[in-house]
């Protein structure tokens, strides 16, 4: 099915929902607010960018996420039990979940359909590398690559590397530069080209 005939279909389905009275529109309007302005990737970012800019922010951060974040409030849920690990030189982390979509939607937004997908979660814990390179992420032979695995109980999130020529940037500027998928570990942030 289309992208465009899912959103007909959609549509077509709220309308009746609405019609029948078993839907309300401003309900709808409400999700749609919570997920576009108040869930998402943004707030991951903005934790990347706090802790990238404070040391002892990162510090509480790596070593009790759910704690480090219950001061932001984050809407959605999803990170009851939140474990960030850090990207380094040495180590490159990626998540998962193998069983079905476990993942921190208040921090990362709604995830993405490939990671939904049984391919991704079946095939990035036999052969990582092969799974990054599929997304463009290439790295060095000798940095060793850790899948974490999301669970029920258990939600993790990546730190990033933050790359170079980004030190002189505000954390309002990080936010809008650091992506989703460089939380979940698929995409390394590139360098400022000199």
């Amino acid at each position: 099915m289309s992208e465009k005939s899912a959103a007909i279909r959609a549509e077509a389905l709220e309308s009746l929902l609405v019609e029948k009275g078993l839907l309300d529109t401003a309900r709808i309007d409400d999700v749609l607010t919570l997920y576009n302005e108040r869930v998402g990737p943004m707030n991951g970012a903005m934790l990347v960018a706090k802790a990238w800019r404070d040391a002892h922010f990162k510090q509480q951060l790596l070593a009790d996420g759910t704690a480090a974040i219950a001061q932001f409030s984050f809407e959605g849920g999803q990170v009851d039990k939140l474990v960030v690990v850090e990207n380094t030189a040495e180590v490159h982390n990626v998540v998962v979940c193998t069983l079905c979509s476990c993942y921190p939607w208040a921090i990362l937004g709604l995830p993405p359909k490939w990671y939904k997908d049984p391919a991704y979660r079946s095939r990035v814990v036999r052969e990582p590398r092969a799974v990054l390179t599929d997304f463009g992420t290439h790295l060095p032979a000798e940095q060793e690559v850790r899948v974490w695995d999301s669970s029920a109980e258990v939600r993790y999130m990546v730190l990033p590397v933050q790359p170079k020529g980004w030190e002189t940037l505000s954390e309002g500027e990080l936010v809008n530069k650091i992506t989703r998928d460089s939380m979940i570990g698929v995409e390394v942030l590139a360098e400022v080209a000199e």
